[in-house]
């Protein structure tokens, strides 16, 4: 990698986060394409554990004041430092615009953390780039107003539903100096930023996809009996949009006979509600909740189930999944998969041929995990088509090359 100061700044949420994988596995693969950054960190890391990939990013990572009054001297001092730079006024203008619209103490947080980051920039920097198109792009937008760069922003998921119409439009214009350009990893996602923006290639579709170099091969997966025990997992967060709570209701539909047991990985707020709801059920034996665990616990945990499950939904505020890689882990270690048709999951399941989209209902859950269990052959073979499908498609390496072409020419780089 090529070692020269960083002349581009990375704006994430919170680093490292187990959760997001795909942005550790992003920023290490553009740091091995001769990428020079460093990264601006809103939150201090929560997690106890890392991932192997966040142990392979080479750069600094430098953390802004999470809270503003919890650092004030480096707030203010940063502040007095913005005052001086050559777009502060502007920058100043937008953000007492966008406070009117949300009047927030996020949106106070922002604009500080902005300050601090347009005053702690080192003066080779020629561009930022931000995780998600809410918080982590208003700060990078703002501070790139202050300093005159360009910016630009990858969005997800959350960030693409649940911001308002008005902030993400204007993010994507470039008379209210919105992005240079966005990416976003779903072909849904992209169609909607597309109807905001004002020249259509202001927004790339770039899927994550997978670097399968991180991963073992596959195992010889014989095939199950319909009588034996069956496993099943499930990895993501215990929030909402993940649907667990239809998922543990489904349990309690199967048929007697079935000899079932489900893992889940992931942290989350709805844990205590989820573990009791599985108490009341009676179904609380079988149930291992393991919390949150570092990526070769999670592969290790694919390898010995029987069928991968994530009943997605659309949240009440509108949250939902985008494509999650976890289903592209699934089947990289030729896990059956049986997910629902939410946001871009269809662009990777065909159901019925690459596993089962299954509508979030616990009694559809319930019927399609009964037909899985019983026909292991069907599920064997969709599990093959969903791994052809990956290798086919899905590898990280063609959107890694596409970002970073996008990334050299905002930051001017001639690696």
């Amino acid at each position: 990698m090529n070692s020269a100061s960083p002349n581009l700044a990375v704006v994430v949420k919170g680093w490292p986060r187990l959760s997001e994988t795909f942005i550790a596995q992003e920023l290490v693969a553009l740091q091995e394409a001769g990428h020079r950054f460093d990264i601006w960190s809103l939150r201090h890391p929560t997690d106890t554990k890392r991932h192997p990939l966040h142990d392979r990013f080479a750069g600094q990572v430098h953390y802004l004041p999470e809270y503003l009054h919890e650092e004030p001297q480096r707030v203010w001092a940063a502040r007095a430092a913005a005052q001086d730079l050559p777009g502060y006024a502007e920058a100043y203008t937008i953000w007492r615009h966008d406070l009117r619209r949300d009047p927030t103490p996020n949106r106070i947080r922002r604009f500080g953390q902005a300050c601090v980051l347009a005053a702690e920039l080192p003066a080779q920097t020629q561009g930022l780039y931000a995780h998600f198109m809410h918080t982590p792009s208003s700060v990078a937008r703002y501070a790139a107003i202050m300093r005159g760069l360009p910016w630009s922003f990858s969005a997800h998921a959350k960030d693409i539903w649940t911001s308002p119409v008005w902030e993400k439009r204007e993010k994507l214009q470039a008379s209210t100096y919105g992005a240079a350009f966005s990416a976003t990893c779903t072909a849904i996602g992209a169609e909607h930023l597309r109807s905001l923006a004002d020249d259509l290639n202001r927004v790339d579709l770039i899927y994550h996809g997978l670097d399968l170099s991180r991963f073992p091969e596959p195992p010889k997966r014989g095939t199950r009996a319909a009588g034996d025990p069956f496993h099943m997992i499930s990895v993501g967060r215990l929030v909402e949009k993940k649907g667990f709570d239809r998922l543990i209701a489904a349990f309690t539909l199967l048929p007697e006979n079935l000899n079932w047991h489900w893992t889940h990985i992931g942290g989350g707020g709805l844990g205590d509600t989820l573990r009791a709801q599985a108490r009341a059920a009676g179904i609380a034996d079988r149930i291992t909740w393991r919390g949150a665990c570092d990526q070769p616990e999670v592969i290790d945990a694919m390898r010995r189930a029987d069928l991968f499950v994530l009943p997605s939904r659309i949240a009440a505020d509108g949250d939902r999944d985008g494509l999650p890689n976890v289903l592209m882990e699934a089947a990289s270690q030729l896990l059956p998969i049986l997910s629902t048709p939410v946001s871009a999951i269809p662009e990777f399941i065909q159901s019925g041929t690459h596993g089962v989209l299954s509508d979030d209902d616990p009694a559809a859950l319930a019927s399609a995990i009964s037909a899985l269990a019983t026909d292991p052959e069907t599920a064997a073979t969709m599990a093959r088509a969903a791994y052809d499908r990956l290798i086919a498609d899905f590898r990280m390496d063609p959107g890694i090359a596409r970002l970073s072409a996008r990334l050299k020419t905002l930051s001017m780089e001639d690696a």
